[in-house]
């Protein structure tokens, strides 16, 4: 059974709340222009093009969660995998950060 989830991209669904109450840290990869129009409190806004090492090591613990959402999912997948590379091993793709509103 849990080949078939992973074949069929059925993951557990993760407790966003939680992961924050433990000091994740939500990282909005939208413009600031987009980021101004909304976004979930506490947020930290680094855009997609402006994030590199300097700035992951700056606001980001390597050793903590990173929930990464943008407008659809697909900045945010590239984010992840830029943190990936750098060492983070803790790193979520939530997509919408509307949607992450509801979740926390």
């Amino acid at each position: 059974m849990e080949l078939l989830k992973k074949i069929f991209g059925k993951q557990p669904e993760t407790d966003y709340m939680t992961l924050v109450n433990e000091g994740a840290s939500i990282l909005d990869v939208r413009t600031k222009a987009e980021y101004a129009e909304g976004h979930v409190p506490d947020s930290l806004n680094i855009p997609l093009r402006e994030l590199n090492k300097a700035q992951m090591q700056k606001h980001l613990p390597v050793d903590k969660p990173v929930i990464i959402c943008c407008q659809s999912g697909m900045r945010a997948g590239q984010a992840k995998r830029l943190l990936e590379n750098e060492g983070y091993n803790n790193v979520f793709n939530v997509g919408n950060w509307a949607s992450l509103m509801k979740k926390i």
